[in-house]
């Protein structure tokens, strides 16, 4: 029989999770799998550390949303764990789950997970410590997802960011960003930058519709200084899944870049508050095996 780890975030979205935790652990028991499960909720890497070491398990099933996943792995990859992940997603915006096709749907997810087919996805690297899963990024709007309120976010989902968002216009004002990569640097002035790990970020799907999370790159884009009524314009090609063709918008390509700024600015990595700027960002190919309808035979 199988063993298996169920680490669950009871906050994460609407806490729905907290209601289906005996059909989950019922249908991994139906397939010969024995499931424990953990609360995950405010834990130091510690507690999450002795009971991935302690547990003896063939691989994790994590229910949470983007921060529970970016913590949990952060936990396995700087203890060099290197189980399998198996994902239902409960969170706001589960961009990484989204970026892989993960259903948001329990039984299908589930079914994904005992299938048993993997992808050895990339991730990405900030200062030589801390790593991220779908997305690292800073600027204007970037700290809504970290200061948007929770009930808000309950009720309306990624929208909560945008309503949270549309407060902050008024008082948008450019910095000028530097970003080195391997073979060119950018100077400009520019209100936020993303880096992303796939093709979703914010809640928004498709933001590039060409990224592979398998490539050991990373897409950077940056969304240049531009009047109020262009970013509004650039906002509807965001929700129509056309972003990458705004004259407004630079898209580079890279294994690794150092990002520098004039001012002090917000930042996020995966959702959660990040650290300021001077960073150094790379990225790690296939350092994590993730269980998805794909495999890294059949990209």
């Amino acid at each position: 029989m199988k063993k298996a780890i169920l680490i669950y975030n009871p906050t994460s979205g609407d806490h729905s999770i907290i209601n289906k935790l005996d059909y989950i652990i019922g249908k991994f028991q139906d397939n010969d799998i024995l499931i424990q499960p953990v609360r995950f909720y405010n834990y130091e890497e510690t507690f999450l550390l002795n009971i991935l070491q302690e547990s003896n398990s063939d691989y994790i099933v994590i229910s949470g949303g983007d921060g529970t996943l970016n913590f949990i792995a952060n936990v396995m990859l700087k203890n060099t764990i290197n189980i399998p992940i198996g994902i239902i997603p409960s969170g706001t915006c589960n961009d990484f789950a989204n970026s892989l096709g993960i259903s948001s749907v329990i039984e299908e997810c589930i079914d994904t997970i005992i299938e048993g087919k993997i992808l050895d996805v990339d991730v990405g690297l900030l200062n030589d410590s801390t790593y991220f899963l779908s997305t690292f990024a800073g600027g204007c709007f970037v700290d809504v997802s970290f200061s948007t309120n929770n009930e808000l976010k309950r009720n309306f989902g990624p929208l909560a960011y945008y309503l949270k968002g549309l407060q902050e216009v008024k008082n948008l004002r450019p910095y000028t960003l530097k970003i080195k990569t391997e073979d060119k640097v950018i100077q400009e002035k520019a209100f936020i930058f993303l880096i992303l790990n796939g093709t979703q970020g914010a809640g928004l799907s498709g933001l590039i519709g060409e990224a592979d999370i398998t490539d050991g790159l990373m897409d950077i884009l940056i969304i240049k200084s531009c009047s109020h009524i262009d970013l509004a314009s650039l906002f509807f090609k965001v929700l129509s899944r056309d972003l990458t063709t705004d004259k407004n918008i630079t898209k580079l390509t890279a294994k690794s870049c150092t990002i520098e700024c004039d001012k002090k600015i917000p930042t996020s990595i995966d959702g959660e508050k990040g650290s300021g700027l001077p960073i150094k960002v790379m990225f790690i190919g296939k350092a994590l095996k993730i269980f998805t309808e794909r495999t890294s035979d059949n990209i």
